[in-house]
């Protein structure tokens, strides 16, 4: 995860520093007992994202995985959502548009770049508050792979709820070519730190061996 305007988020390329102020949750070192010599070594918690403190207007994380669109992706979303327009599944039909081929379903992609996000902007969401100003200036076809990255647009308390903040976030996401074919804003509610669940709260639950 990248921070590229410094703030309080992560350094870039995902060289290991939490944010400023976040609780380190393992020792700095993999395979350093924690309690005394005979205990085995607890593993190292990756990157558990943002919380609200984290955030700093005018920060730009790129998220670090792309993905190529397929075929089937764009068939099982028109099967899954009930869209009937035939130019995202029927090639002999999209064959007579000026596109030449099936576009891929846009709330698709919007739900794939947004899904992109979620390891820097989300992972500890409240809420979605909603989505503004989507714009699509250019089409997804099957084999593009798309990558995105979002800038933090503005970063409040909530007034109703003292344990979360809003944060809004401008998205992109662009094509191997570097061209981009969606931009869009999200508001989300946010924890903050020492609030909401913890995913690494449990710990696995060992066997004694057999004798």
């Amino acid at each position: 995860m990248m921070g590229e305007r410094g703030g309080r988020g992560p350094r870039r390329e995902g060289d290991g520093h939490a944010p400023a102020g976040s609780e380190r949750t393992v020792p700095p070192r993999v395979g350093t007992p924690v309690t005394g010599p005979t205990e085995r070594p607890r593993p190292t918690v990756s990157w558990t994202g943002r919380y609200f403190e984290d955030f700093t207007v005018g920060d730009r994380y790129r998220h670090p995985l792309g993905r190529t669109v397929t075929e089937t992706d764009n068939i099982w979303m028109t099967l899954l959502t009930q869209n009937t327009a035939p130019i995202h599944f029927d090639s002999r039909y999209a064959s007579e548009t000026s596109f030449g081929r099936p576009l891929v379903d846009s709330t698709f992609t919007l739900a794939l770049v947004t899904g992109q996000s979620v390891v820097d902007v989300s992972q500890h969401v409240f809420a979605n508050l909603g989505f503004d100003e989507v714009r699509l200036p250019a089409p997804v076809f099957a084999g593009d792979t798309i990558y995105s990255q979002s800038e933090v647009l503005s970063a409040r308390p909530s007034r109703s709820r003292p344990e979360v903040g809003i944060v809004t976030v401008e998205t992109t996401g662009f094509n191997q070519d570097g061209t981009i074919v969606i931009r869009f804003k999200r508001t989300v509610m946010v924890y903050r730190r020492g609030f909401g669940p913890s995913a690494v709260s449990v710990e696995p639950r060992e066997e004694p061996p057999a004798e």
